[in-house]
């Protein structure tokens, strides 16, 4: 069944689905199976496209060096077959395991990978993090110490600064002891 209207018989495509054969002015070609789909079926997941990973490359990490072999495509992806690519590129002389991964952040998915500049150790857990998780609160520590004697000592004269900002009223009384200050408009609410 070809396209088009009567005025227009070569314009558009039908879909090419069984259960739709919508006519489409603007179709599109499936590049894994090379059917013609509306809009709707286009992806390939919405028409089951049986070739939608022929541009797909899949990669085989080694253990050892940690790099990145691409398995070919017409191959199973058999637990043997890998084994087999994995030995084979270790007796190619590539492997090398100098190569070997640098260290990454301690957090479970974080990728950053870290450098003298930006590591951080945590005094608790003693485990090395990015910055972005230095803070126990951001890596969930698992050792949790009280307060050490020398910390509590370190924190003593912040906390007593703190205490006497509180006490102090920071606010400016006028001659009626009223408070002055900005005053709110009426007009504007801030939720």
């Amino acid at each position: 069944m070809e396209g088009g209207t009567e005025a227009f018989p070569d314009l558009g495509k039908h879909c090419q689905l069984s259960d739709c054969n919508q006519l489409d002015f603007l179709p599109f070609k499936c590049d894994g199976c090379q059917k013609v789909f509306c809009v709707e079926h286009r992806s390939y997941k919405s028409h089951e496209c049986s070739n939608s990973d022929h541009n797909s490359r899949k990669v085989l990490v080694c253990e050892t060096c940690s790099s990145s072999i691409e398995i070919p495509r017409n191959s199973k992806g058999g637990e043997d077959e890998m084994n087999s690519i994995l030995t084979k590129h270790q007796k190619s002389g590539d492997c090398d395991p100098k190569k070997k991964k640098k260290p990454t952040c301690g957090v479970k998915r974080c990728k950053e990978i870290l450098t003298f500049s930006n590591t951080s150790s945590c005094r608790s857990c003693q485990i090395k993090f990015c910055l972005k998780h230095r803070f126990q609160s951001d890596h969930t520590c698992k050792s949790n110490h009280p307060v050490t004697a020398a910390a509590a000592n370190r924190a003593q004269p912040f906390l007593v600064a703190l205490a006497s900002r509180n006490n102090g009223d920071c606010t400016k009384k006028s001659n009626n002891g009223a408070l002055s200050g900005p005053k709110a408009s009426t007009s504007v609410k801030a939720y």
